[in-house]
C-alpha cells in the first residue's frame, strides 16, 4: 500500500523544524486532546441514561478548582498548536487519489478533510457553549443542548462534526502509532488500523446516541 507523506516547502521557515513540529503535532493529538474527546463523549453519553445524570456530571466538571486555567493549558493551548499545524498540513498536502486509489491514500485524504470539518465544529461548539457560558452566563445543561439541537440545521451540523471528529481521532491514533515507531511492519500496522476503525465506529455510535438523546 502507498503511504503518502507531507513535505514542507524549502522556503518555509517551518521546514528546519519539520521533524520536531510534526512529532509535537502528533503527540498533542493523543495527549491530551484525545483524552478530552473521550471525556466529552462519556459525559455526553450520560444524557442517554438520564437528563439529570448529565446535568450532574456537567455541574461537577464546572466546579473543578482552577477550571479556566486547566482548560487553557491542557485543552485550548494544545488544541491550538495541533489545529494550526494541521491546517498547514492541509495546505501543503498533495493528494493523488486519481492515480493511486489505495486505502492509505483515502485515509490520508479523509484525515485532511475531517481536520477542516473538525476545526470548524470545535470552534462553533466552543463558542456556542463554553464562551457563551463565560461571557453571557449561559447555563450548560440538558435543556440548553435540547433547545440547540431542536434546530434541524444545527442537528445535522453536530452529527457531521461528531463523525468527522471521531474519524480524525481514530485514524490520527493509527498515524501516531506508526510515526512514533510503536507499531512496525505492514501486517501489524494493518491490524492496528482495523482496531482504530472499530474505535471510530464505537466513538461515532456513542456520540450520535448522545445527540439523539438530546432530541427525545
Amino acid at each position: 500500500m502507498s503511504q503518502v507523506s507531507v513535505v514542507p516547502s524549502e522556503n518555509s521557515g517551518l521546514a528546519n523544524y519539520h521533524f520536531f513540529v510534526r512529532k509535537l503535532h502528533s503527540f498533542l493529538g493523543v495527549f491530551p486532546i484525545s483524552f478530552f474527546l473521550m471525556e466529552h463523549l462519556i459525559t455526553n453519553s450520560l444524557a442517554a441514561i438520564s437528563p439529570s445524570l448529565y446535568d450532574t456530571a456537567v455541574s461537577r466538571l464546572q466546579s473543578i478548582p482552577f477550571l479556566g486555567v486547566m482548560e487553557v493549558l491542557l485543552i485550548a493551548f494544545p488544541l491550538t498548536i495541533h489545529a494550526l499545524y494541521g491546517l498547514y498540513i492541509v495546505y501543503v498536502a498533495k493528494n493523488n487519489l486519481t492515480r493511486y486509489c489505495y486505502t492509505r491514500n483515502w485515509t490520508f485524504y479523509l484525515q485532511r478533510v475531517t481536520a477542516l470539518i473538525t476545526f470548524v465544529f470545535v470552534l462553533v461548539h466552543v463558542w456556542q457553549l463554553r464562551i457563551a457560558h463565560s461571557l453571557y452566563g449561559l447555563e450548560i445543561s440538558y435543556v440548553t443542548m435540547q433547545n440547540l439541537l431542536a434546530n434541524p440545521w444545527w442537528l445535522a451540523f453536530y452529527m457531521i462534526g461528531l463523525v468527522a471528529a471521531a474519524f480524525h481521532f481514530a485514524n490520527g491514533l493509527w498515524n501516531f502509532t506508526v510515526s512514533w515507531g510503536i507499531v512496525v511492519g505492514e501486517q501489524a500496522q494493518d491490524f492496528i488500523w482495523k482496531l482504530c476503525m472499530i474505535l471510530f465506529l464505537i466513538s461515532s455510535y456513542v456520540g450520535l446516541t448522545a445527540i439523539w438523546a438530546f432530541i427525545q
